[in-house]
């Protein structure tokens, strides 16, 4: 039989989740929330959501304006200790710089949570880059170098990925199949790279390389991009060869 104890323990941790599932919604958003909005979306009652709200609101998570709710200022905060934080953060950021330096295009350093590609570190080059991915925004795995991540999928994640996308047009006006696509991905692995033209942004080039754990793991992926007229397959084999030495000095330093 439960005890009270056990019961109120219960009852925090839906709370918990609730606040989670509301700071979920809000980060979804590209526009502020109204409260019932929020309610609806997330099945929460009004009531309940707005004590939850006001809560997070106290601790900075949430940001009230006129026009309703928004992310609060602590995601920044926090976003900042991660990378003062996280050992691949810190390892990885002079690599970067050095990348950016000698190569002079923009580099930087991604990773993959759940279907989807997160760029947390960026170095600029020395051209300003013709399309800039956002640092800390989900990005689809099956374009441009995020497919270097999308590679490291077992075979039962890569039908997961490609269940809704029987095929998808590049910014080049091309087409790829699921076939095709998995196809790519099987010439990535064996290659440990992707060159990408055109596919996020027409006229825009990349290549990465992952960054592998101790364990054999694809923890990251390594980045270099800009103009393709800049990067092209000559420049591009350059890169291959920078990243991988710079992949393998970061899997090299990993805890």
């Amino acid at each position: 039989m439960a005890t009270v104890k056990d019961i109120a323990n219960t009852t925090s941790m839906r709370s918990l989740e609730r606040s989670f599932e509301i700071l979920d919604i809000l980060r979804r958003s590209r526009v502020p929330m109204r409260l019932t909005d929020i309610s609806i979306e997330s099945g929460i009652h009004l009531a309940t959501t707005q004590r939850i709200l006001s809560v997070m609101q106290h601790y900075g998570y949430v940001s009230q304006e006129r026009y309703g709710y928004t992310v609060g200022v602590t995601s920044m905060i926090n976003a900042f200790a991660f990378h003062m934080t996280n050992s691949l953060s810190q390892i990885t950021l002079p690599v970067l710089q050095e990348l950016a330096g000698a190569s002079g295009f923009m580099s930087a350093l991604s990773v993959r949570v759940d279907m989807a590609r997160v760029m947390i570190l960026r170095v600029e080059g020395n051209e300003p880059a013709r399309y800039l991915l956002p640092l800390g925004e989900l990005t689809p795995l099956h374009l441009g170098g995020a497919r270097v991540l999308a590679a490291a999928l077992t075979r039962e994640d890569i039908k997961e990925l490609t269940k809704d996308l029987p095929e998808f047009r590049l910014a080049s006006g091309d087409i790829v199949t699921r076939p095709k696509f998995v196809k790519t991905l099987e010439a990535i692995r064996q290659q440990g790279y992707v060159y990408s033209v055109s596919e996020r942004e027409l006229g825009s080039a990349s290549v990465a390389v992952p960054v592998v754990s101790r364990e054999g793991e694809v923890v990251a992926s390594l980045q270099v991009s800009g103009r393709a007229a800049d990067l092209d397959e000559s420049k591009a084999e350059w890169c291959v060869v920078e990243l991988k030495r710079a992949s393998t000095a970061i899997s090299k330093r990993l805890p």
